[in-house]
């Protein structure tokens, strides 16, 4: 709304400025602030001019500032807001008209705009009503209302409801005078109605529309736009929910019913010829909807219905012409079984040119799919002749006829539509639809079963000399693909005899190939690889075919088999006898090998062999050479991370000298190119070698000892991994295997390995990779080997068991093993201080015992410890030696107060000890300890 818009009474008033005076001084600089931002904005001359969001939020600051104020506004005040809102308005409407030239506005100018109009009404809102403005309440309704529609464009439906309905409140109490305001309420109810459909809230839209039409008052425009409100409702209805084709109804007869009264209405009134026109396009419509939504409820007898009144003229012109009126009354003829009455539309249809293409070939496909192709020839073939039918089109009907089921009758029409001279015709300036054609044919028109027949009765027109050989081995290939395709491969193979006879040429042979797989005879198959090499026009190519065809019936050995002989090709003929490259074929016979190592370990030493001869060759010719420019860094990396997999796997099965093998191919795979700096390839080679290593030796439990060049080998191949180590970091496990292989080789290789296993310990115990789960392999690896290292184990044992202690939540379990193998290793030595050391380790491990909770240590370790402390005495008894013997007593009997389920043998140990120190405080003793019992016996040691 602009100025001019205003009634004269007050457009002079706000014109001139509205005044400031009657007080609200207080308020005048917020006023000032809102007119400068009003300024910015009748000066930008361009949406994205305007400042983003700065406008608005300065506006709507000052405005909240007003609104905070609790003194009433004065007559002058509120004249000058208003000027200020309709100023503001007015910029907002030649920007809007600057966007429109240029067509084109960004969302973020969008929202701006529309918070700028926000601002506008809110001010009007504020200023209420003011002395000398008529009707204030439906002007600031009307600014909430041109408002809430911008929201609604832009999909913000929250902003437009609460515009809609503060424009609502504005206008409730108001009294409608004349037809502008009445209108205007009615737009209102119909916005709000907009909204909450918008929402998903069907039933207060509904609601809200029903509302409106109370607000009509025989207006022939009001009656139009409640119409058009409905069919927009009923349509988008119909198109979300298929199913509630009643509803839809609903909603579009009474937008027809609208649309009627609306007719009278404009009839009785003079001068509405331009609105009658419009509210029988609305009919029209409304009538075209209803039929559809009649339809999809299969009320067909409804729908055709609203097409008799629409061709009587109840829709005007458009209506009875438009496309969808045939094209749902052909759909109605087939619901209710009339296919002469529904072939008459549809041929009405072919032969109106006004009839869209897209609209035939859809009521094409309905109309076959209801009375089958057989009865919709003549229709068809009327359709497909239309001269301007696209090819595209025509193919979608072939297609449509041919498929669906019918067997032979439909491929038969489909056929004599297809050879149609004037259809053929509209392929010939389409290229990709004609090939698609060509495909649907041949793909559907199959009947093996009638062509085996006229092949076999044509050849008795085929004399059998010797000129006549090709023509006669010809058709025995071609008998042999009909039986072929009608699973009668006995009789297929008859055939490929006879051509192989007449004509021994690689097709026939192929084809001979081909039966065999099929009757899943695999020697067969595998000897006529061999056969199709001895062929006259035999081509390498035929090979890789063969791999091909065997691949696609699941039949990965011949696959192999055809792939294999195709690579002796390449060393019997010394050259490269295809295009497809060695390594490829290399590269194919191992990933069908290596599936089939899911269900058998007997392809592993082919794949091996492959996997050297690539090597191999990738070392005679060259990476480039053997693999080809530009992929061989892709297929090197393909080849190293296969023999890693298969590494692994032969590993997990057991084949360790396979998986060692693997290995050591991948490491020399990834050590093949020449990229120095590539710190994956170098860490993955690195890995490779520690595995290879690290699986020779693991080996070596299960079957004798290593020869001599092997460990040789295996040292040659840890110096290299040595070198990439001092540039290249691995993760802790690799760092682990690589000290293990090295302890391992000095303990094979050197006279005297200890001190160097000593201080590979060492070493290892200090770096980052240290755990203490790595440190107790390395102890029990020193410990248990037949060339045990007591002071490596010791070593690696004490570091474990230090490093668990410092751990925040020990493994004590680990622990009390670690502790029970650093007893046994004391025990080995013999020299003199044994006896201390071995205690030194039961007084550790009882401090460690004691600093728990009940349960926490392992009760069998705390057991086994309490036992064996207990029965170290006994020697000592027998030797009189009652001091020490009093000493393991003691702690065997200090550990069982700490441990679970050692309450029986607690009261006897003390007993035992009790006695043992009478006797020694009685100077001396045989060896026998008093029990207590009034006998004397040796002690006996506890058993658990």
């Amino acid at each position: 709304m602009r100025i001019s818009e205003l009634s004269p009474d007050i457009r002079a008033s706000v014109s001139s400025g509205g005044g400031g005076g009657g007080g609200g001084g207080d308020k005048q600089p917020l006023l000032e602030e809102i007119e400068s931002v009003v300024r910015e904005a009748e000066r930008a001359s361009s949406p994205e001019n305007l400042p983003s969001n700065s406008l608005s939020d300065k506006l709507r600051k000052s405005l909240s500032g007003l609104k905070s104020s609790a003194s009433p506004l004065p007559d002058p005040l509120k004249l000058q807001i208003w000027k200020l809102s309709y100023r503001l308005w007015n910029a907002c409407v030649d920007l809007s008209n600057a966007a429109g030239l240029r067509r084109r506005e960004g969302e973020d100018e969008q929202e701006e705009q529309a918070r700028l109009r926000q601002v506008a009404a809110d001010l009007l809102f504020l200023a209420g009503k003011p002395a000398g403005v008529p009707s204030p309440a439906f002007k600031a309704a009307s600014f909430f209302y041109k408002t809430g529609q911008i929201w609604h464009d832009l999909k913000r439906f929250d902003l437009a409801s609460a515009c809609f309905e503060k424009a609502t409140d504005l206008t409730s109490d108001a009294v409608i005078d004349g037809d502008d305001e009445r209108r205007l309420v009615l737009d209102l109810n119909l916005a709000r109605s907009r909204a909450a459909w918008g929402v998903s809230e069907q039933d207060l839209a509904l609601n809200l529309l029903n509302r409106s039409k109370s607000l009509i008052a025989g207006s022939p425009e009001a009656y139009r736009a409640v119409a058009e409100q409905y069919l927009q409702f009923g349509r988008q209805n119909l198109t979300k929910d298929p199913k509630s084709s009643e509803a839809s109804s609903k909603l579009l007869s009474e937008a027809l019913n609208l649309s009627e009264k609306g007719l009278a209405a404009a009839a009785a009134a003079a001068g509405e010829e331009t609105l009658i026109s419009s509210l029988e396009v609305l009919r029209g419509k409304s009538l075209r909807f209803l039929a559809a939504a009649r339809l999809q409820a299969e009320d067909f007898e409804g729908a055709m219905k609203c097409v008799r009144v629409l061709r009587n003229g109840g829709g005007g012109t458009c209506g009875r012409d438009h496309p969808s009126v045939a094209y749902v009354a052909m759909k109605a003829w087939l619901g209710m079984g009339k296919a002469a009455e529904a072939e008459a539309e549809l041929r009405g249809m072919v032969v109106d040119r006004g009839v869209p293409e897209g609209v035939c070939v859809s009521a094409a496909e309905a109309y076959v799919q209801e009375v089958g192709a057989e009865a919709a020839r003549g229709a068809l073939a009327a359709l497909l002749r239309r001269c301007r039918l696209g090819a595209e089109a025509a193919l979608r009907v072939v297609q449509r006829v041919a498929g669906g089921g019918g067997g032979g009758v439909r491929s038969r029409v489909a056929a004599e539509l297809a050879s149609d001279e004037a259809v053929v015709a509209i392929f010939e300036a389409a290229p990709k639809e004609r090939q698609a054609m060509h495909a649907l044919l041949w793909n559907c028109l199959r009947e093996y079963g009638t062509s085996a027949d006229v092949f076999e009765k044509s050849m008795l027109y085929v004399p059998c000399d010797a000129e006549y050989r090709t023509h006669r081995a010809k058709c025995f290939r071609v008998l042999c693909l009909c039986h072929v395709a009608l699973s009668q491969l006995d009789r297929a193979f008859e055939y490929i005899c006879e051509a192989e006879k007449l004509e021994p040429n690689i097709a026939s042979a192929f084809l001979k190939f081909k039966v065999y797989l099929l009757k899943k005879d695999d020697n067969g198959a595998i000897d006529q690889l061999q056969s199709m090499l001895s062929c006259v026009d035999f081509k390498p190519e035929f090979l890789t075919l063969s791999a091909h065809e065997a691949v696609s019936n699941q039949n990965l050995p011949v696959a192999v088999a055809s792939l294999s002989t195709l690579l002796s090709l390449y060393s019997s003929l010394n050259k490269q006898p295809t295009r497809t490259p060695e390594a490829i074929v290399i590269r194919n016979i191992v990933s069908l090998l290596d599936r089939q190592l899911i269900s058998t370990t007997t392809t592993t030493p082919e794949i091996l062999k492959l996997m050297k001869r690539a090597r191999a060759r990738m070392l005679d010719i060259g990476t480039d050479g053997f693999f080809g420019m530009g992929v061989a860094k892709r297929e090197v990396r393909w080849f190293a991370g296969n023999a890693w997999n298969m590494g692994i796997k032969t590993a997990d099965c057991g084949d360790y000298e396979s998986g060692a093998e693997f290995f050591e191919l991948a490491s020399e795979f990834y050590f093949g190119t020449d990229e120095d700096d590539d710190e994956e390839k170098r860490a993955m080679a690195c890995k490779s070698i520690i595995l290879s290593i690290a699986t020779r030796f693991e080996g070596e439990k299960k079957k004798e000892d290593l020869p001599d060049s092997v460990l040789k080998r295996a040292t040659e191949m840890f110096n290299q991994a040595q070198t990439v180590l001092s540039s290249t970091e691995l993760p802790p496990s690799f760092a682990f295997l690589h000290i293990l292989n090295a302890y391992q080789l000095h303990g094979r290789l050197d006279s005297d390995p200890r001190p160097k296993q000593v201080q590979l310990i060492k070493n290892f115990a200090s770096s980052k990779a240290s755990s203490p789960h790595y440190l107790l392999q390395l102890g029990l690896t020193a410990s248990v080997r037949s060339q045990p290292n007591p002071e490596a184990a010791e070593l690696a044992l004490n570091e474990c068991l230090s490093g668990h202690l410092a751990s925040p939540s020990p493994d004590y379990k680990t622990i009390g093993l670690v502790i029970r193998r650093l007893i046994g290793l004391a025990g080995w030595s013999r020299k003199e201080g044994t006896d201390d050391e071995v205690y030194g380790i039961y007084t550790r491990a009882y401090r460690i015992i004691v600093g728990l909770k009940a349960g926490e240590y392992p009760a069998d370790e705390g057991k086994w410890l309490a036992t064996t402390a207990w029965n170290r005495s006994g020697p000592q008894v027998r030797m009189g030696q009652v001091g020490a013997a009093e000493r393991w007593m003691k702690m065997g009997l200090d550990i069982a107060r700490h441990v679970n389920g050692m309450d029986g043998y607690i009261e006897c140990m003390e007993d035992t000890l009790s006695g043992l120190r009478k006797i020694g405080g009685g100077g001396g003793g045989d060896g026998e300890v008093d029990m207590g019992c009034g006998v004397t016996r040796p002690q006996t040691p506890i058993t658990l």
